[in-house]
């Protein structure tokens, strides 16, 4: 796999913005078919920086349901991969100038 396929976008959530200040922690959604080695690879390579540990979790679709004029509508959000990705101490990820 490509490493441009790798890493789809970084969530910046609260509480990912608190790792980050915290534990150094940066949280990308990642492809599915991605492992960890890839990840850090991808990571590595696009932002220049040393990446120590790399953990993973699937995030499960949800149900979404709404009523509309059209009566009652059913669906679901998309379930994702994402990564949590430690970098060395003394280092730094800049997310919001690279987006």
């Amino acid at each position: 796999m490509k490493s441009s396929e790798v890493l789809i976008k970084p969530i910046l959530t609260e509480k990912a913005n608190k790792q980050q200040e915290k534990l150094r922690k940066y949280s990308f959604k990642v492809s599915r078919k991605a492992n960890k080695l890839e990840i850090k690879k991808a990571v590595e390579e696009f932002y220049g920086v040393n990446v120590l540990d790399v953990n993973t979790a699937v995030v499960p679709a949800k149900n979404k349901a709404k009523f509309t004029k059209a009566g009652f509508i059913q669906g679901l959000k998309g379930g994702y991969k994402k990564a949590m990705v430690t970098i060395a101490a003394g280092e730094e990820i800049d997310l919001y100038t690279a987006l």
